[in-house]
């Protein structure tokens, strides 16, 4: 299990709304994500993205991990809890952005888990 930061994911009510918000703030760049309920950006030095309908939420750092499995029963073993992604398990969004679980560790702070693309 490597650790490093691998992916930041934004959570908005609006993306497009969030893509205002931040391209202005940091000059982000955007493109269209898979689905259409999000954008991807450019210019954030790792991987990130913007989506909608998500009211309330806050910034999600992803850890990189080889094995989803391994690293899903280890989070659990150590008093953690672990659920999908809601609608990033198709299969056009994993063959581009790899696999994503959100997580909170034995305290409740909030984390994910991210398994890149397979070459």
């Amino acid at each position: 299990m490597s650790g490093e930061v691998s992916f930041i994911e934004f959570g908005a009510s609006d993306a497009t709304t969030a893509r205002s918000f931040y391209g202005k703030l940091f000059d982000w760049t955007f493109e269209s994500g898979p689905g259409g309920n999000g954008y991807s950006i450019d210019g954030v030095g790792v991987p990130a993205g913007v989506h909608g309908g998500d009211p309330g939420a806050a910034p999600y750092v992803f850890f990189r991990v080889d094995d989803l499995d391994a690293a899903v029963a280890r989070v659990e073993r150590l008093g953690g809890t672990v659920s999908a992604v809601e609608g990033a398990d198709d299969e056009a969004s994993i063959a581009i952005y790899g696999e994503f679980r959100l997580c909170r560790d034995d305290q409740g702070s909030p984390f994910g888990l991210h398994r890149p693309p397979r070459a």
